[in-house]
């Protein structure tokens, strides 16, 4: 990853980039070539480290039985969003100011390790459903189906985790611009109603400090 110094996320804005994945592309190195999967994944922390991704794929799926050539790596995108120039400040003065692309990005390098345990596999699932339907109003859970169709469910899928050994976390948000741009820019992204507006500004508040 091309990661400029003044880009390089802090330790809480890569913590909720992990916390906060709900899919993204596992990619892997394999003799066929590179092989990528869009999944579903849980952040799985560890005490002094950084703990696991986790997630299933269907078995037919030849992501998991392919051979590995070395790590494997998750691309994990945060809150994005084209920036005007108009937003900036300095496009008053002077003018000389270009549109760009602000994001939050992790790049997830760690070992993919296979899992075809049924009881892993179902506690994943478990874990994967209730965290995206604990905002339902009626949440549903795996126990609302037939016992013999989950089972029959678990048997056509694999679950995969990634043992995570490093991350490459990029916060580009525009804080290397004078102060009064980036107001521009966080006025200009509340206006649009984008997430990136509070990343940016908890951002700017924490270097701040």
């Amino acid at each position: 990853m091309y990661l400029p110094k003044h880009f390089q996320a802090n330790e809480r804005e890569t913590g909720e980039l992990l916390g906060g994945i709900r899919a993204a592309d596992l990619v892997t190195a394999t003799t066929d070539g590179p092989y990528a999967t869009f999944l579903p994944l849980i952040h799985d922390p560890a005490p002094g480290g950084f703990g696991s991704l986790l997630g299933h794929v269907a078995r037919k799926n030849d992501h998991w039985r392919l051979e590995q050539i070395g790590e494997s790596l998750v691309i994990a995108h945060g809150p994005d969003a084209y920036i005007s120039p108009g937003w900036y400040a300095t496009k008053r003065e002077h003018g000389r100011v270009v549109p760009t692309w602000n994001y939050l990005v992790a790049h997830v390098h760690g070992r993919l390790v296979i899992h075809d345990d049924p009881v892993w596999l179902e506690q994943i699932v478990r874990r994967l459903t209730d965290r995206h339907e604990a905002e339902r109003p009626e949440p549903w859970s795996v126990d609302d189906a037939p016992r013999d169709y989950v089972d029959g469910q678990l048997q056509a899928i694999v679950g995969v985790e990634l043992q995570i050994t490093r991350v490459q976390a990029k916060a580009k948000l525009g804080l290397n611009r004078p102060p009064a741009d980036v107001d521009g820019v966080i006025a200009g992204l509340q206006a649009a109603a984008s997430p990136l507006a509070g990343a940016t500004d908890r951002s700017r508040r924490d270097r701040d400090s």
